[in-house]
């Protein structure tokens, strides 16, 4: 009897790039392959990528390098390597020039929801609600990795979510790279688009992250969807993730407060304490705006615990702007920090706008002072996010 081929996925990056692998594990279960106990000894080797930071980028070519290292020190066939996830966004041409071990490039837009994910974790699954991302942040690599947002249906989520309860799963985790949109995305112009129609552009050319979303006509799609998925009495806890401060409307604020099934976690992404720095960011909201959610998120329940994103050494970033942001977290007290230098990244609007002259040492002083304001000051304070 011929053994089946075997497959193994090493995934790089966030929630969202662990939930894609899922599915691509689906695909290859039902195309009759099973999953190898380590890359040294797989047939297919699937390295899911991120690209938002350049660190991330560097971390999947040494993990390819090291692949072929190995094997050619053994004598040995390498698997066949496929590369997908978010460093896609550099194109076909300019990938096999990078990583010319790779043998087959997926793009991520193109893993479907035809099969159901092979999930490991038994307890608690995510579950993508929408796909890519409409915003104009100008540092953000997502809208050229993930393209255009686009919504699932409603009953396909519902149909996943009473899989998932018949299974015995009890948490759910809704996933999005801007998850409180889901169902409002308009269809419009995208970043390759505009930057291809206009060569030459500034900071005031940028539509606003809002223009590019329906404003709800009463209840926001997110919250009916939440208030469904909490309806199962087997569902004892809901999250979603990320979140931003242009969509969380006065309803999801309420939702959050009286439904116990949600998560008292919050993840609201902030990036910079600074009016100055968020306007080059473009992320379409003040630092009052955002302190003014945080207020009534608490007011709706004071055991919610906020967490947040912050990019550090943007562009320009004076030590006043800076001084801004650790301000802003004190008076915040966020229980969990994703701090990030800066890195530009090739085509978004910041890399072609701003020049990255924030020296790598003025960026790690910054980041250590955050990390200890926000993370080690609070270590026994921090929840756990999965």
């Amino acid at each position: 009897m011929k053994a089946k081929k075997t497959y193994y996925i090493h995934t790089f990056g966030c929630q969202s790039n662990k939930s894609d692998s899922e599915r691509i594990a689906g695909d290859y279960a039902a195309r009759g392959y099973s999953e190898a106990k380590s890359w040294q000894e797989c047939d297919d080797l699937i390295v899911n990528t991120c690209a938002i930071r350049q660190r991330a980028e560097h971390r999947a070519r040494g993990f390819l390098h090291g692949v072929v290292v190995h094997f050619h020190k053994l004598g040995k066939q390498r698997p066949k390597i496929i590369l997908t996830g978010c460093m896609v966004h550099h194109g076909y041409d300019k990938l096999y020039k990078m990583m010319p071990m790779v043998d087959e490039i997926l793009p991520i837009n193109e893993v479907g929801f035809n099969q159901a994910a092979i999930r490991k974790d038994k307890k608690h699954a995510w579950i993508p609600i929408s796909t890519g991302c409409n915003s104009f942040c100008t540092y953000c690599i997502v809208p050229y990795s993930r393209g255009r947002e686009q919504s699932r249906p409603f009953e396909e989520i519902m149909q996943e979510v009473e899989r998932l309860v018949a299974e015995g799963y009890s948490e759910i985790t809704l996933l999005g790279m801007n998850v409180n949109s889901w169902g409002l995305e308009k269809v419009g112009i995208g970043f390759r688009k505009m930057m291809m129609e206009h060569q030459e552009f500034t900071r005031e050319d940028l539509p606003s992250n809002q223009s590019q979303y329906l404003t709800p006509e009463g209840i926001p799609p997110f919250v009916k969807l939440l208030r469904a998925v909490t309806a199962f009495d087997e569902i004892v806890k809901v999250r979603f993730m990320s979140s931003n401060p242009w969509d969380f409307h006065e309803e999801l604020i309420a939702e959050v407060g009286k439904n116990k099934k949600i998560d008292r976690y919050v993840h609201l992404p902030v990036q910079s304490g600074s009016d100055a720095v968020l306007y080059r960011m473009n992320r379409g909201y003040t630092r009052q705006q955002y302190l003014d959610i945080v207020t009534k998120l608490r007011t709706a329940d004071p055991e919610i615990v906020i967490g947040t994103d912050i990019i550090v050494g943007f562009p320009g970033e004076t030590d006043e702007e800076f001084a801004d942001t650790v301000d802003l977290a004190k008076q915040v007290d966020w229980k969990v920090g994703f701090v990030a230098m800066y890195s530009p990244r090739p085509g978004t609007a910041s890399w072609k706008l701003y020049a990255d002259d924030i020296p790598h040492k003025v960026k790690k002083k910054r980041w250590e002072i955050l990390d200890q304001i926000i993370n080690k000051d609070n270590l026994q304070e921090r929840p756990i996010v999965v």
